[in-house]
């Protein structure tokens, strides 16, 4: 039997957490090393999956197949193909930053007080949460997705309603009532969609007579599963809901500013650039794969709510008062562009949303993490309360646009080829939702850089005088996400050429084709 890779992925983080979680309460600081060092074994794994992935092979990889539940047919069935891959490197890259930015996050509120924060709780959870994220982009049999989809609410329930932002306007009782608002909320949201999504599961056993991803899909291609129109619909619906819950999109998006907002920003980037990316990327594969002409079906509808998405979470942005709020509502104008991407059914929409996944988690960790440095100096999260730190901490000021700058998308920076990738392949097939969706690159220019002008420029107020810059631990947080921003921008060819054969075979999956152009090109 060869080594089960994939499994070893997942669990390096859970045993991880379990022994962080062990250590003594006296040894804060070594339950924090350990934590790092299981997140970069962690990572270790995930180079190695990506280095034994051959893009041009099997469409499912690595593959891990074992009798689990036998009287209702579950397997526990693992496979990666290029989209899993690529976000499950991006899962194992970001925790080790993750985990540096919150090294003081979790420790004591007052030295010698009663009132104790847990730190080897809040790292064993982030640990747990890797764990239950990595083995969801790498299950293949729908009933072990569920589960996992599901258990990740309960670490980060506690992350956001245990662990939220100590910098509050108005104190720490009502931070601690917004902290429990926003968890609780949080868990309701995803608890609602998870319900009728085990619905829609049991209705695909019910169907299928099984859990496996590969079997029914080739049971569906091959014409031996047949299902009738108002059946797939509706089992779409219940699988459909919970991912736009997850990701979110339009009307189903409220949770996220609150949880972001009071969250700390290391698990702020730990909700929109890893979690939420399980949504969407649960769209690709189990969506189109199980349901594709419910899925063709959906799409205008589905692109109307993106679209809604993209316009709606970006003037909400500009209108910000709260730092984090404001990048909050960026992401769900970002979610919406993924979401367009894929329900645009053309090559290069799919292959610019899988693209944008990754370095939306890469643009969005920089400048929420950055954007934490900043509020814990300064103690609030409000704009106002800022102005002049260019000139105080000008490498703190500078990493902060660069985040910014990735966040609009600009030229040269990761999310340019992505945005310009979803935009081509939405506007080839629905011209003018692609036309309409260009407002929200003008309006993320304005929130972004009406952030920038307001917290960074003008006089230096008296509260940031002595705002020390960036640290050495702060500095090795944040370089290497702006070196990738910049290499992926200038050379995204490393993960579109992972990631576009899965592509391809998804377009497959959902009988579509990239349109033809309307004028031939000139000989």
């Amino acid at each position: 039997m060869s080594f089960p890779l994939l499994t070893a992925t997942a669990v390096l983080p859970a045993v991880g957490a379990i022994a962080t979680a062990a250590v003594p309460a006296a040894r804060r600081t070594a339950a924090k090393w350990l934590a790092l060092l299981v997140s970069l074994a962690t990572l270790a794994l995930a180079i190695v999956v990506l280095v034994r992935f051959d893009p041009d092979g099997d469409r499912y990889q690595l593959t891990e197949s074992h009798a689990w539940i036998k009287a209702f047919g579950v397997r526990y069935e693992l496979g990666v193909d290029g989209i899993a891959v690529a976000l499950v490197a991006l899962t194992a890259l970001l925790i080790p930053f993750i985990i540096l930015a919150g090294w003081h996050d979790a420790d004591p509120l007052e030295t010698g007080s009663r009132r104790w924060r847990p730190t080897q709780g809040f790292f064993a959870l982030i640990l747990a949460v890797e764990a239950m994220v990595i083995i969801s982009f790498e299950a293949t049999d729908v009933f072990v997705f569920y589960i996992f989809f599901e258990a990740m609410l309960i670490p980060m329930y506690f992350l956001i309603g245990g662990f939220g932002d100590r910098a509050h306007e108005h104190g720490e009782k009502a931070a601690a009532t917004q902290r429990s608002y926003a968890a609780v909320k949080f868990l309701l949201y995803n608890l609602v969609g998870g319900l009728i999504m085990l619905a829609a599961v049991i209705g695909v056993y019910v169907v299928a007579g099984n859990f496996s991803l590969q079997e029914i899909a080739q049971a569906r291609a091959d014409g031996s599963l047949h299902m009738a129109t108002s059946t797939e619909r509706w089992l779409f619906l219940g699988f459909f809901f919970a991912f736009a819950v997850k990701a979110p999109l339009w009307p189903l998006h409220t949770w996220l500013p609150n949880a972001m907002g009071e969250a700390t920003a290391p698990v702020a980037v730990l909700i929109t650039a890893v979690v939420d990316k399980v949504g969407t990327f649960a769209m690709l594969r189990f969506c189109l794969q199980l349901f594709p002409e419910a899925s063709k079906w959906a799409t205008p509808v589905i692109l109307v709510l993106a679209l809604i998405s993209i316009i709606y979470g970006a003037l909400l942005a500009v209108g910000q008062r709260d730092i984090k709020r404001l990048v909050a509502y960026a992401s769900i104008s970002h979610f919406g562009f993924i979401i367009m991407g894929i329900f645009a059914m053309t090559s290069q929409g799919q292959s610019g949303a899988t693209l944008y996944m990754v370095n939306h988690g890469i643009s969005t960790a920089a400048l929420m993490l950055v954007a934490g440095f900043l509020i814990s100096r300064r103690g609030s999260r409000l704009i106002a309360d800022y102005g002049g730190v260019q000139k105080v901490a000008p490498v703190l000021a500078g990493t902060f646009l660069i985040g910014g700058l990735a966040t609009l998308s600009l030229p040269g920076l990761a999310p340019f080829v992505s945005e310009f990738l979803v935009l081509v392949g939405t506007f080839t097939r629905y011209p003018v939702i692609g036309i309409i969706a260009t407002f929200g690159i003008v309006l993320a220019a304005l929130y972004t850089l009406v952030l920038y002008q307001r917290t960074m420029t003008g006089p230096v107020k008296a509260e940031v005088a002595k705002m020390p810059d960036l640290r050495v631990r702060e500095l090795v947080v944040v370089a290497p996400l702006v070196v990738l921003l910049i290499f992926l921008g200038v050379y995204p060819k490393p993960v579109t050429d992972i990631v576009n054969p899965a592509v391809r075979q998804t377009m497959s999956d959902v009988h579509q084709t990239d349109p033809k152009p309307e004028v031939e090109a000139a000989k």
